[in-house]
């Protein structure tokens, strides 16, 4: 029986709800829809209160894939993912997901049940100060101090969560809260969370950007994810169409426009940042993946517009000629009413720079795909696979040279459907990523392109996968034998017959196994698997592996020397800061 009143399941008895109840009830009230974890003492009743709701729990294999996979689906959903775990060791690998949502700027929710409250400095099973132990990576941390404030407690993280700048947060739940039970009449009543309200942008800042933007001789717009998450789709592509500007999206951003959009300048990034003199970021930090906004990689004397939800971050790194604070859609809608119409000329020649330079590296991808080395490079397997990815399939990457490669080379066309390792650079995120595509969203198709050592981080994950019959999930496993590179053919085959004893001297660190069959690990959970060399076998692969009646594995061997196209600069370059001049005495 339901209480009108109060809105928990009651004991029609006594008139009681337990703490478990209360935890399950409440996520179901503020619009939970998917819960991910690994159970044990004390939450496992928790688990089973949450299905009994109505809402789907995911029992997964390492609790950091759990807390991934919540991550991803707040990024996904704009609404808490919610991870929960058990005490001690469980709750500490789930911090992964907490400090990998925390720099990504997702909303998650973790769960974390904790040793009874009345065994408090006694040593009690895996006790530890989890609140404290959160608080570094999350917008807010607490334990309930009774069953009748959870729900309290639960809707403030909630909130923190949504409002503002994203981010995690965390709830502590001691055993003993949630085995016990109150009487309903005692229970705080809450209602669900209203969302974020729409912030708009000070006029004047607007109008001062329209002005910069209106005289730049090279303006260009950098799309991040920011505006994905924001659903800032219909304004930005408004704005680009009317305004013509060039644009570029961050690797999460991508899809926001269309990747194959014409006024899109992905394919000539370096000189787009680099020749820029005005650049509108929107949802998109200056932080390492934009090269901290500084020389050699932008133009010294480059003015930046920052639209972003976060005021406390404007002016970092470098200082801003304009902060546009507020809701991404908001702002934008502001800007293009501001700028009535102007647009950029197509036939300037910062246009003309652009589009030499597309070309350029455009000649510069086909070289590579028409090597006729004997293994195959990473332009040639995404080539080969762009054919069989669906417009609105779903994109997870990760690796090195297989995560930047396939971000030129796999085209997005939709908003919030490519996942990567995003601002925090997390390698392991993958399988988890994928599994909340997958789960979410069962009517596309999702794609997970990972490199053989991203793959080893969580390949038992492909169990749940499996077990939950996600069968719009392919898998894609770049094999080169290594972290960035593998060791040669030749040279790896020597290495089978050297005795034992010296390999962990002899062995590169970055080297990894080549010869395996990756492909067999979901066989053995009833998927399918395929292991290819070479172009024909892999076309012939995903033709079936993206028939979507099984979970797939396209195990792809390519040459262990394969690598990136020549880059103009080195990774992560800023420019020496001048010597020091000695003073004078």
């Amino acid at each position: 029986p339901i209480s009108s009143r109060y809105g928990f399941q009651l004991n029609t008895v006594t008139m009681t709800v337990e703490g478990r109840e209360v935890v399950a009830q409440t996520l179901k009230k503020l619009g939970a829809q998917h819960v991910f974890g690994i159970v044990g003492i004390p939450v496992i009743e928790v688990s089973m209160s949450i299905q009994s709701e109505g809402i789907n729990f995911y029992g997964m294999r390492n609790e950091q894939a759990a807390s991934y996979a919540a991550g991803a689906a707040g990024y996904m959903t704009g609404q808490p993912g919610i991870c929960l775990v058990v005490s001690g060791p469980g709750m500490v690998h789930a911090i992964a997901g907490l400090a990998n949502a925390k720099e990504n700027c997702w909303p998650m929710l973790l769960l974390g049940g904790s040793s009874d409250t009345n065994q408090d400095g006694m040593g009690s099973f895996q006790e530890s100060n989890q609140v404290e132990w959160a608080r570094p990576y999350v917008k807010y941390s607490a334990r309930p101090d009774s069953i009748a404030r959870i729900p309290f407690f639960i809707e403030q993280a909630w909130r923190a969560a949504i409002y503002g700048r994203p981010g995690p947060v965390y709830i502590d739940l001691p055993g003993n809260l949630l085995r016990g039970s109150v009487a309903a009449s005692s229970l705080v009543v809450v209602d669900p969370v209203p969302p974020p309200p729409i912030i708009l942008a000070d006029p004047k800042a607007v109008g001062n950007a329209a002005n910069l933007l209106r005289g730049a001789q090279r303006p260009l717009v950098i799309i991040g994810k920011g505006a994905a998450y924001s659903r800032a789709e219909t304004k930005l592509r408004q704005f680009i169409e009317s305004s013509e500007l060039p644009f570029l999206p961050t690797p999460m951003g991508k899809g926001v426009v269309p990747d194959d959009h014409r006024l899109c300048v992905s394919a000539a990034r370096t000189a787009a940042l680099g020749g820029a003199d005005v650049i509108l970021c929107v949802g998109a930090r200056l932080n390492w993946m934009l090269h901290f906004g500084q020389a050699p990689r932008f133009d010294k004397k480059v003015k930046f517009i920052m639209v972003d939800i976060h005021a406390e971050g404007m002016g970092t790194p470098v200082r801003h000629a304009e902060a546009l604070v507020g809701s991404c859609p908001a702002v934008i809608d502001q800007l293009t009413r501001v700028l009535g119409g102007w647009k950029c000329s197509s036939g300037s020649p910062w246009w003309s720079t652009l589009n030499k330079e597309v070309k350029k590296n455009s000649a510069t991808i086909q070289a590579m795909l028409k090597s006729d080395a004997p293994m195959l490079n990473y332009f040639q397997v995404f080539e080969a696979m762009q054919p069989f990815l669906k417009k609105d399939a779903l994109i997870v990457s990760e690796g090195a040279n297989t995560m930047d490669i396939s971000r030129t080379m796999v085209l997005n066309f939709n908003p919030r459907s490519r996942l990567d390792a995003g601002s925090y650079g997390t390698m392991g995120v993958g399988m988890g990523f994928a599994f909340a595509a997958a789960a979410l969203n069962p009517e596309r198709q999702v794609v997970c392109i990972q490199g053989d050592s991203a793959f080893g981080f969580s390949a038992m994950e492909l169990e749940p996968c499996c077990r939950y019959k996600l069968h719009n999930l392919t898998v894609v496993i770049v094999n080169n034998g290594g972290i960035y590179q593998g060791l040669p053919a030749a040279f790896t085959a020597k290495l089978q017959s050297a005795p034992r004893g010296p390999l962990g001297t002899m062995l590169p660190p970055t080297v990894l196994t080549h010869i395996g069959a990756y492909e067999k690990i979901v066989e053995v959970f009833g998927g399918k698997g395929f292991g290819v060399d070479n172009r024909t076998a892999l076309v012939n692969a995903m033709q079936e592996a993206v028939k979507e009646d099984a979970v797939s594995v396209v195990h792809c061997r390519i040459d262990p020397k394969a690598d990136r196209k020549p880059q103009k600069h080195a990774w992560l370059t800023l420019e020496e800061p001048e010597p020091v001049k000695a003073a004078k005495l």
